[in-house]
């Protein structure tokens, strides 16, 4: 694959913003995480953060249950094609840093 290729699909990728890209590598290491939690971590407010997950989970990256424990919770769980796009995404960014400093 060439460079402006891999620059191209870069930018056209729904991981092609930091924020989903940070929300979806947490998830990678974490697989699930409370809504407040992943607040915390990124440091955003929680309706920037409900815009970024409504975007995830209408390409199926997450799932979003609510639950019942102490009080209601939102949890933010990772789906296999999250997974999958995720990795094929982060090998892709590998190769074009490879092909960059070649």
């Amino acid at each position: 694959m060439s460079v402006p290729n891999v620059r191209e699909l870069a930018r056209k990728s729904i991981l092609g913003n930091p924020v989903r890209l940070g929300i979806m590598i947490y998830l990678l290491a974490h697989e699930r995480v409370f809504f407040k939690n992943l607040q915390n971590v990124l440091e955003i407010s929680p309706g920037k953060l409900d815009s970024h997950l409504r975007t995830l989970k209408k390409e199926d990256f997450i799932t979003i249950k609510k639950i019942i424990a102490d009080r209601p919770r939102t949890v933010i769980i990772i789906t296999e094609k999250g997974a999958v796009e995720t990795k094929k995404y982060l090998r892709m960014l590998e190769n074009l840093i490879s092909k960059l400093s070649e």
